[in-house]
This record gives structure tokens, sequence and C-alpha cells, in this order.
């Protein structure tokens, strides 16, 4: 079998379940109070050039519900792709966290929002206007649910657009790493300097372990968000497991280390689809997914082949790349896509 499900079905880093070893000694204060959630404040702080807040959580769908509940109150609205996560796959926790926030849907090409259709949206909804829920905040997901990287220009004419209507900005990270390495930006120029106020950090889909985490780079947010974490049963006792994780994960540059392999692995399948002209793209490969229209009969073979991909549609199929899948194993699945889609044309 060759894994392409999911990077959340790979192996930990060992580097992160080291840390995990080094923090199990003596004892140490829970619920954050210890010495290693400290030291995350500030070596996050040090990879974002600037004093942020960080809260580790359970899972993204935690980070993503309880970063944009803390934005606004329960009558606000939060503009998003169609596609992104918190639409689509966390059965509506923003809503239930916010206590009743709306998505509001907003068009845009790849997974992305436009500037454009945002102004429009916000246009038809007047401020102050009491028949209709208020404009909260615009969820960004960086890299894309269809695999695609908001460039920084991109992401500026989005905010502009939002906080001239005084609107908060969320970066859904769960692939933030991968966005970074694709880019070759700074987290700091992709997050606070284009005038994002909180983010979820993506860990575990890139060799991470059991958490990921809030990061706030607007100092008001941090109370209440502090509460919404212990209200929703967020705050792990002994915290410094977590911390010791997330350490670990940005210790060295492991992330980026993680997210550019398997960038490179993605970039080489996509390069090997290039000779295929029966296999289209859905969007471009710009991260570590590959979104791939298929016959049906192909994703069989595939199947049948050892191959694991998730099917989106009947003729929809997604590749994810981990941090740990290989060249060989790359050059195998488009080996098979060649051979099966050559037998498909034969047939037709």
């Amino acid at each position: 079998m060759i894994d392409y499900r999911s990077d959340n079905t790979g192996r930990a880093a060992p580097q992160i379940l080291e840390a995990l070893i080094r923090a199990n000694h003596g004892t140490a204060l829970g619920y954050g109070g210890d010495q290693w959630t400290a030291s995350l404040q500030l070596r996050f702080s040090e990879l974002f050039e600037t004093s942020v807040s960080v809260f580790p959580v359970a899972t993204g769908t935690a980070a993503n519900a309880l970063a944009l509940a803390a934005l606004g109150p329960s009558w606000g609205i939060v503009y998003c792709s169609e596609v992104a996560h918190i639409n689509t796959s966390e059965a509506n926790a923003t809503g239930f966290f916010g206590s009743g926030i709306k998505l509001a849907l907003v068009a845009g090409e790849h997974g992305k929002i436009g500037a454009d259709p945002l102004a429009e949206a916000l246009a038809g909804i007047s401020p102050g206007q009491l028949h209709r829920g208020q404009p909260t905040a615009v969820s960004l997901t960086e890299a894309t649910d269809l695999g695609a990287v908001y460039r920084l220009d991109e992401i500026r004419a989005i905010a502009e657009v939002a906080k001239r209507r005084g609107l908060k900005l969320h970066m859904d990270g769960a692939r933030f790493a991968n966005a970074v390495a694709r880019l070759g930006c700074s987290p700091a120029d992709l997050t606070w300097r284009a005038d994002i106020d909180v983010m979820s950090f993506g860990a575990t889909k890139n060799g991470g372990a059991l958490c990921d985490a809030i990061v706030v780079f607007s100092p008001s947010i941090a109370d209440g968000l502090a509460v919404q974490l212990r209200r929703a049963g967020q705050v792990w006792s002994k915290m410094r497991f977590a911390s010791a994780q997330l350490i670990a994960y940005i210790e060295d540059g492991l992330w980026l280390e993680m997210a550019r392999a398997s960038n490179a692995v993605a970039a080489r399948i996509a390069a090997g689809l290039c000779e295929l002209p029966a296999a289209r793209l859905l969007a471009p490969v710009e991260a570590n997914e590959i979104f791939l229209e298929l016959p049906g009969a192909v994703m069989d073979a595939l199947e049948a082949d050892g191959f694991q991909f998730y099917r989106r549609t009947k003729t929809l199929a997604r590749f994810v790349c981990r941090f740990d899948t290989t060249e060989a194993e790359a050059d195998g699945l488009v080996a098979a896509l060649r051979r099966h889609l050559g037998a498909a044309r034969a047939a037709d």
C-alpha cells in the first residue's frame, strides 16, 4: 500500500516524540503554568518577530472555531471560501462555539476568496442594519483546501477591504508550513504584517503528534480567547507535553524542513502529470495536495494496485503528500497513472 489519503495518516516526526520523552520527568504546574509553556510564548514570539500569545489545542477544528468565536458577537458573520474547512468539514463548530456565528461564502479561484467579491458581499450589508447579522471577520485558509497558496499581495488586498469595514482577519494555517515553504517568506510577512489578527497554527498534518495551536497577534483578543478555551475543554491539564511538541516542531527549522519535503514530492508528481494530457489538475499544485480529475475506472485500477487516496467525487481524486513520502512512491504513482490512463484511452 502507498498511502496518499491524507497528511493526517502519517507518523509523527521522531524529534517531536523525543521532546515528549524529555518533558516526561519530575513535576510541573498544570494548565499552562509550566516552564515549557512559558518557553513556547518566547519561541513563537521569536519565530513571528513580535510578541504573540500561543494557546495549544487538541485539534485544528478547535483552533479554527474558538479563534473565530473570540473575534466577534454571536450575531456576527465570518466570510470564507466555499471549500474552506470551516464550511465543509467541521460540523459548524464555528457556529456552535460562537453561539450562532454565521459563515458567508465568498467566491474566488482554487479555494481562495477574492478581494473584489468580498467587497461586494460587504456592500450588501449596511453598518447598523438591524435586520441582518453584522460582518465580523474574514477567514483565509493557507494553503487552501484545493492546495493553492495565497500570495502576500492577495492577502494584503483582502485585508485592505476587511479593515476598511472594521473586520478582523483569521488564518486557518493547517498547512501554514507548506505555504511558508512555497513562498519563501517569513512567518511574520504572511501573518501580522499582512494584518492577520489571529491564526490556527497547524502542526499535526506536517509531522506533529497530538496538538495544533492558536497564535494571537492582537493582544485584545487573548483574554477572551483564554476563557473560551477553558469553557470548551481545550486547556490541557498537563500542558507541558503539548507545549514541548510545539517547541520541537519549530526548533532548528524542523517544521519548514518537513514542509519542503512534502511540497517537493507533490511537485515531482505534478511534473510527471505534465506528460499525461489525460490527467487534468483541478488546481495548481503549490503545496502538498494534488486534486486530479480521473475516470472512475482509473481510480478503481489505482486502488487495485495498492494506492490509497481520497475520492472527492466520482471523477475527482485527492492525493496528499506527507513529509516522509518518498520519491520512489511519487514515481510509482505517476507510472501507474500513465499505464491506466493509457489503457482508458485505448478502451475508448
